[in-house]
């Protein structure tokens, strides 16, 4: 209970201890004067100086000296000595006599004893007579009474709780101030799952309170400002904030601090906070520990780590133990630690199971984990389940694979909005199949890049021929698209960029182009670089890279062959690729091919 003049400080002795601080004992002499000259005033009757006496001694702690004086002043009729002759008495153990003392106070018109009469009906139970002194109390302007009223009636879902405890919050209660601001956070949360307007008005009405709490030096208003402040990217202010928490101790503070250094670059401050936090039982900062251990090569540090973070209720932690052990080889436990993980809920732990599980051949048993993971929100587990029923082949499982992709596509998967795009493409819906494509191109996908890239190339209509003082050519998006995947190393997307600076007369850009798809292993690349060489007049070097196209399958390069090494007199081996050529095809060379190598026989039986 508060006493009049309320400071943070009880002694708990009748003695005044000797500060260390010149100020400080300047206030305890200070104080020990204003005691003697209320104490010779008490004596010579004066009320107020025994009831102010009174308090100063129940502040300190002594309720003997105390409680004489504060009777007397009672028995004047002073109001403030009877409300705190009933916090005495409550302190002795007589709550029901320090009940009557304060409903007399209260009576009198004592907010203080009106909030303490309401809290004392609370505890017994009496909620009507609890909310009628709470009322009273909150009415005259008691922080204590408009926060304890607010808490009665948000506990039996009444409306007006928030009313009373803003009342409290605006009168400089930093728990109401917290609490508000929690309800209100919750509200902008709601509002925004719901695309409401107020959401930014909300958070910002609720970013006030937080701060006006976290002043008052509430810990965790100050972590939810630093969270707030933190994700606007104002992160020194936030940082300020998380430390404040962190040292009243905070423990998910000390864990985000460790975050944010760690995002700075100053791995070690992170590690002595996320250290404090992990030591105080943030399973969080346990798993950010065990996490930097491993990346140490500290595997038997790291797995203590995580074990801790499990044992903390962090699941993790039981996840974290089985990317470990898999990163070592050792299935079993890896298997052992994501099934914890996965019966606990943890989705990415159900979807790594159902991979281990898939890899050691039970798809039966992968399955359901799958399932289970993409249920909860696992993409990369809707995705998979795309591709599990994809390579089972049946038109069924071929519909349920596109239903499981387009959900991980929705969710941003990029290679699941390919496969998206790619069905579409086969269905014939080229609007749908752009859409989707554009999203994994955009997404960093190069077979996505080249297959729009097509999809444009095939809409774009012929080049006309430019008259003498044209400007140059210019791209088009479908060649960005190219040049895109070109760039990220796609084959096909390479060529196709040769060939179309060549067909701009950039021999250089499409010499550079197709070798470098050549060397890649491209057959394609390595036909079309040997015909630019050839053209070039370079046509030993255009041979060799033939020879590799040719060796890879590529007719058309086996028939060129066929006809360098015929025009050399080098018949029989001009005879070996053209037998090559014709069985290589397609249908046109295999044609051509035959006859070369028809003609080479003859030569040669001549």
């Amino acid at each position: 209970m508060d006493v009049m003049g309320d400071k943070a400080t009880l002694f708990e002795t009748g003695r005044f201890v000797q500060p260390s601080e010149p100020d400080e004992a300047g206030e305890v002499a200070e104080e020990a004067v204003e005691e003697l000259r209320r104490r010779l005033a008490a004596e010579a009757g004066d009320v107020e100086a025994m009831s102010v006496l009174g308090a100063m001694l129940l502040r300190r702690g002594d309720l003997d000296g105390a409680e004489p004086q504060l009777r007397a002043a009672t028995a004047a009729g002073d109001r403030a000595a009877a409300n705190n002759l009933g916090v005495l008495l409550l302190q002795r153990g007589y709550a029901e006599e320090a009940a009557g003392w304060w409903r007399i106070a209260a009576v009198a018109g004592s907010a203080a004893a009106a909030h303490a009469l309401g809290r004392h009906h609370r505890e017994r139970g009496d909620e009507p007579a609890a909310e009628y002194w709470l009322r009273q109390s909150a009415e005259q302007g008691h922080a204590l009474g408009a926060y304890a009223l607010a808490d009665l009636l948000e506990h039996r879902g009444d409306a007006g709780a928030e009313e009373w405890m803003r009342t409290a919050a605006e009168h400089g209660h930093r728990e109401a101030a917290y609490r508000l601001a929690r309800a209100i956070d919750r509200r902008a949360a709601l509002e925004g799952e719901g695309g409401g307007d107020n959401g930014v008005e909300l958070l910002a009405e609720a970013e006030q309170f937080y701060r006006q709490a976290a002043a008052r030096g509430h810990r965790r208003a100050a972590l939810h400002l630093g969270t707030i402040l933190e994700r606007r990217g104002e992160l020194k202010e936030a940082g300020r904030w998380y430390l404040t928490s962190a040292k009243d101790g905070e423990a998910r503070a000390a864990c985000a601090l460790g975050f944010l250094l760690r995002d700075a670059g100053d791995t070690e401050s992170a590690a002595v906070w996320w250290l404090r936090a992990a030591q105080d039982g943030d399973g969080n900062a346990a798993n950010a520990l065990g996490a930097l251990h491993a990346e140490r090569g500290e595997t038997q540090t790291a797995e203590r780590w995580y074990r801790a973070a499990m044992d903390a209720g962090d699941d993790n932690g039981a996840y974290n133990l089985g990317l470990l052990c898999a990163e070592q080889g050792r299935t079993a436990q890896a298997e052992q630690w994501y099934r914890r993980a996965a019966y606990a809920g943890h989705r990415e732990a159900a979807n790594a199971l159902a991979i281990l599980l898939l890899q050691g051949g039970d798809t039966t048993g992968a399955e359901p984990w799958f399932s289970k993971a993409a249920e909860a929100g696992s993409v990369d587990a809707a995705f998979n389940l795309g591709i599990l029923h994809a390579g089972r082949g049946t038109d069924e499982d071929a519909a349920a694979a596109l239903q499981w992709y387009e959900r991980a596509a929705a969710a941003g998967h990029t290679e699941a909005a390919l496969q998206v795009g790619i069905a579409r493409l086969r269905d014939g819906d080229e609007q749908a199949a752009e859409r989707h494509l554009r999203c994994a191109a955009g997404g960093g996908s190069a077979e996505a890049a080249y297959r729009l890239a097509t999809v444009l190339d095939a809409r774009r209509p012929p080049e006309p021929a430019h008259e003498l003082g044209e400007p140059a050519h210019e791209r088009t998006e479908c060649e960005e698209w190219y040049e895109r995947a070109a760039t990220q190393g796609h084959r096909r997307a390479q060529v196709r960029v040769g060939m179309l600076a060549a067909a701009r007369g950039d021999v250089v850009e499409a010499a550079r182009w197709y070798r470098e798809a050549a060397e890649a292993g491209s057959r394609n690349g390595a036909f079309n670089l040997g015909l630019l060489l050839a053209r070039e007049g370079s046509e030993p070097e255009a041979a060799v890279w033939w020879t590799r196209a040719a060796d890879a399958g590529h007719g058309r390069a086996a028939l060129r062959l066929a006809l360098v090494y015929a025009r050399r007199g080098e018949l029989a081996e001009g005879q070996r690729w053209a037998d090559r050529a014709v069985t290589l095809g397609p249908a046109e060379v295999s044609e051509r091919a035959a006859r070369l190598r028809d003609a080479l026989r003859q030569e040669l039986t001549a």
